[in-house]
């Protein structure tokens, strides 16, 4: 009974204060272990009877030989009492996830465990102490325990079950730490968590979020960490040893072909890209090396194909592509995915069925806009007699009475309001700040531009045909170098990324593009108006044409037929790169050897491994999704960007003469590229030049709250630069990630430090930017502003006839027909509108930031959730923020008539393509 009051009684003692809320939801520096860091049965500090508080004692002689002489006897007594220490249940209660839909054969299989989960075949756990047991010199360990009522449960259609099971462990077992899982059944099961509850020190949460595979497929035990957060050099004891294993298991040996029920983590080159095998047509070089330098991806171990030992064979779907088994979507998200690529297929199917019947080409903008008001079943009276002859999934079957819905196209909002808002140069210059890729946008600080190519390599014609005459009337008045002087110049440039590459683009059947500059005049409303577009080939293929041509804005009929096809072929080129470098390279390429690095360097029970954790959801299954469909041969890419099979050459040659982590983050960004300049004076400490720049704007705001969210955490547990240097765990997760995730950059000097807390704010703070809002920003707009193709093309077909061109007779007598004849065909126009629709999608499950999975006991440092829940109310202020400046006139860069508000930084969104919202994670 002494005991037991003993045991309730230290719960006062380990009850946490609640702290105030502080301003920036800061908190304090840690300066002791916190809840389960403690153990509850270690006896509490005697205290002397008087109320001063001093100790007093006086020992005689004869007390103190007596000590000595039963020291013996006691350290004897001490032992049995061990022996004999009193025993007491602990209940643990597991959250198991269900599926929502299960195929024939998982039933058949769950039916089958819960008949012998009756016979001893089930799933068995086992505590484990923060201790160490000094006897055995191991972590100290409960009896095994089996959940309950498997099989009772096993017909429950609710989407989390509870499963129950005891444990009966002694005084002397110390605090839990972790908690070893065996599946005895033939199926895997995903474990959401575990609750301990019966201990002194309260409850006790393992967040899991994991599948667990059965002991057939994986032997060895799962370990699961308590959310207490450690770092290396605090492991308790008890838990050294399994924080090396657990690391060890996500390493691998680096051998072998990967089970899709693996959880191995590994780097590769991009050498599974081509199918050498079906076709030379398909071989593609490996990327990721000295020709082709790019970060490195998640190893799968496949075999090399048959006509190329350097290349490895490829997974075609419907077949999956290995991830880490954790990694891969969780129900939902996949449903989600499917329904999105079911939708593409059939998009696809019906132009390629149907071409003998509509030209390929478009004939006007009405036959567009059909794709949205009619849909192409309905347009062709084509929909009953797809249905009745084609064999298509039972899903198509019984979704055919909504099937009009799923085969037509959601009108996008680029010509929701104005649907001729495309065609004006101010929407054309507005989308530059304001648009999908409003990342390429700098200040003009010389003029003419100036190329960085070597004259060597690309002929001496380099230099640039925009002269001042070309812009002077463009100018309210100035001259060109007082426009320069008052930073009233801007220019989207595309010459030096495009032209190495065009000979052997303009040589693909279908494809034709320029290398093109494009000049924009700050006016005195702060609004952006294009006032110069130069179009460049190569000088050494021009044999009849001219290699360089300066279009400005139309004064007649013809030039504003000429405007709009040199706006469309800056489109075009936009659209690229925006896809190929920005979007693809930069988000989700450049994250992956990060994400990789954290799973093998950094344990779960890591402070700086549970801060990234919400920040690399799905996107290892999205970017193997990439590879395998995307970026591939003959992939959506290649078959619907103006670079076709040249495509991730130029993804390639960005990253080797572009990329630098430390010019990722928001506030670097914007100042290298001209668009700000520091300013101690302003909120964020820069000046932007453009001050309606939407893009900007907003994600500063986001930048600012993730900085100071990240600083608050991270000076919680590095009090000072020692500790930083100290940790071998997140110092072998920054050298892995640079030496060996983007190997081809190791010896740059530009990289970061990482021996201060406030180098690791930087770090961490641009890579959760990059997963969240930059890729949002980059991401969710991709079908409201390209899915309408005029307005910015994927592709273009047809080069701008001049005078002396065959072509400029039939560009003259039908200018429409040539335009049309310009643009992306029937079929890849539909295809190209299919798939940026699924990647503008929203799953049900998205976490947006400022959110996260078990907001509560993410880790068991009540602090840093109080602290997180002022994160996540600074990010609800930020939403309200950006409703108000969408509404405001004066902001004429996001407000107006026909004008789209800018929401691609509104941090939440529902599910679908919403034009909006900021997951944590790169997941679509």
């Amino acid at each position: 009974m002494a005991l037991a009051n003993e045991i309730m009684g230290s719960r006062l003692i380990f009850e946490r204060s609640s702290l105030p809320f502080q301003s920036r939801f800061s908190i304090k520096k840690r300066t002791q272990r916190t809840q389960f860091s403690i153990n509850p049965f270690e006896p509490r500090p005697m205290r002397a009877a008087n109320n001063s508080g001093s100790i007093v004692a006086a020992i005689s002689e004869d007390l103190v030989k007596t000590l000595r002489i039963n020291t013996v006897g006691r350290k004897q007594e001490k032992d049995e009492e061990e022996e004999k220490a009193v025993k007491f249940k602990v209940r643990a209660v597991a959250t198991v996830r269900n599926k929502n839909k299960e195929d024939f054969k998982e039933t058949l299989v769950k039916h089958l465990d819960a008949f012998t989960d009756k016979i001893g075949r089930n799933v068995v756990l086992e505590l484990i102490s923060t201790q160490v047991d000094p006897k055995t010199n191991e972590p100290k360990k409960s009896k095994a325990a089996v959940l309950k009522d498997w099989s009772k449960k096993s017909n429950l259609k609710a989407e989390r079950v509870h499963y129950s099971a005891e444990f009966t462990v002694d005084s002397a077992f110390g605090s839990p730490g972790a908690i070893m899982v065996t599946n005895k059944h033939q199926k895997e099961f995903f474990l959401e968590s575990i609750t301990i509850e019966g201990f002194a020190c309260g409850p006790v949460h393992f967040p899991c979020n994991s599948w667990v595979q059965s002991q057939k497929d994986h032997p060895s035990k799962r370990i699961f960490f308590t959310n207490q957060p450690y770092l290396p050099n605090e492991t308790p004891s008890g838990l050294r040893t399994l924080r090396e294993r657990e690391l060890e298991n996500l390493r691998g040996n680096g051998k072998g072909e990967r089970k899709l029920s693996d959880r191995i983590y590994d780097f590769d080159v991009y050498n599974d890209i081509g199918n050498p095998d079906i076709s030379r047509e398909l071989s593609r070089p490996t990327f990721g090396g000295r020709d082709f330098p790019y970060p490195r991806r998640c190893r799968t171990g496949r075999s090399s194909t048959d006509t190329d030992l350097m290349s490895e064979r490829r997974v075609e779907k419907p077949l999956p592509m290995y991830v880490p088994r954790d990694e891969q979507f969780e129900e939902s998200k996949q449903n989600t995915f499917a329904a999105c690529r079911l939708k593409a297929v059939l998009h696809n199917l019906i132009p390629s069925l149907k071409a003998s019947i509509l030209a390929e080409d478009f004939a006007n903008f009405g036959e567009i806009d059909s794709l949205y008001k009619e849909g192409l079943l309905l347009k062709l009276g084509f929909q009953d007699d797809m249905f009745k002859k084609f064999p298509l999934p039972k899903i198509v079957t019984s979704l055919h009475k909504s099937s009009e819905g799923l085969l037509r196209y959601d009108t996008p909002k680029i010509v929701s309001k104005d649907k001729y808002a495309w065609l004006r140069d101010d929407e054309f210059a507005r989308q530059a700040i304001a648009g999908i890729n409003p990342v390429n946008i700098e200040r003009v600080t010389t003029y003419p531009p100036v190329s960085n190519l070597d004259p060597e390599i690309y002929g001496p014609g380099l230099h640039s045909a925009l002269t001042e005459d070309h812009i002077i009337g463009h100018l309210d008045g100035l001259t060109v170098q007082q426009a320069v002087e008052t930073n009233r110049l801007f220019m989207v440039d595309y010459h030096d990324i495009y032209l190495p590459f065009l000979d052997r683009i303009n040589s693909l059947d279908g494809r034709k593009a320029y290398a093109t500059r494009t000049i924009l005049f700050l006016t005195r409303l702060g609004t952006l108006k294009p006032i110069a577009i130069e179009l460049s080939l190569p000088s050494q293929s021009c044999s009849n044409r001219q290699s360089k041509r300066v279009v400005t804005p139309p004064v007649d009929a013809t030039s504003n037929w000429i405007w709009q096809l040199a706006k469309a072929h800056v489109g075009s080129n936009d659209a690229g790169v925006h896809q190929l470098v920005n979007h693809w390279l930069r988000t989700h390429a450049c994250l992956e050897p990060f994400i990789l690095a954290a799973h093998r360097q950094l344990s779960a029970m890591h402070p700086i491994f549970k801060l990234l954790d919400p920040h690399m959801r799905y996107t290892s299954e999205i970017n193997a999704v990439a590879r395998q469909t995307l970026i591939s041969a003959d992939g959506v890419i290649e078959s619907c960007f103006t670079a076709g099979q040249h495509g991730l050459e130029i993804s390639s040659a960005a990253y080797k003469n572009k990329w630098r982590f430390d010019m990722e983050g928001l506030p670097a960004d914007l100042i290298r590229r001209g668009m700000a300049v520091p300013d101690a004076t302003q909120p964020h400490g820069l000046k932007l030049l453009v001050e309606d720049y939407p893009y900007a704007n907003d994600g500063l705001l986001l930048w600012s709250a993730i900085q100071t969210w990240v600083r608050t955490y991270v000076e919680r547990y590095y009090s000072n630069s020692n500790l930083i240097q100290t940790d071998t765990e997140l110092q072998a997760w920054y050298s892995e990630s640079i030496n060996v995730g983007h190997a081809d950059h190791r010896d740059a000097d530009w990289w970061p430090e990482l021996s201060t807390a406030e180098d690791l704010v930087s770090i961490i703070t641009t890579i959760v930017w990059l997963a969240s809002a930059q890729h949002a920003a980059l991401n969710f707009g991709q079908y409201p502003y390209g899915g309408y193709v005029p307005n910015r093309p994927p592709l273009m077909r047809r080069l701008i006839p001049d005078e002396s061109d065959p072509e400029f007779a039939s560009f003259m007598e039908d200018p429409q027909k040539f335009f049309f004849s310009s643009m992306p065909s029937l079929l890849q126009t539909t295809k190209f509108m299919a798939v940026v629709d699924t990647l503008s999608t929203h799953s049900p499950d998205e976490e947006y930031i400022g959110e996260r999975q078990q907001p509560s006991i993410w880790t068991g440092d009540a602090e840093i959730v109080d602290a997180f829940y002022g994160f996540s109310a600074e990010i609800g202020r930020i939403e309200k923020e950006i409703e108000k400046r969408n509404s405001d006139p004066s902001r004429r860069n996001r407000c107006g008539a026909g004008v789209l508000p800018y929401e691609l930084m509104a941090p939440s969104s529902e599910p679908g393509v919403t034009c909006r919202g900021v997951p944590n994670s790169v997941s679509i």
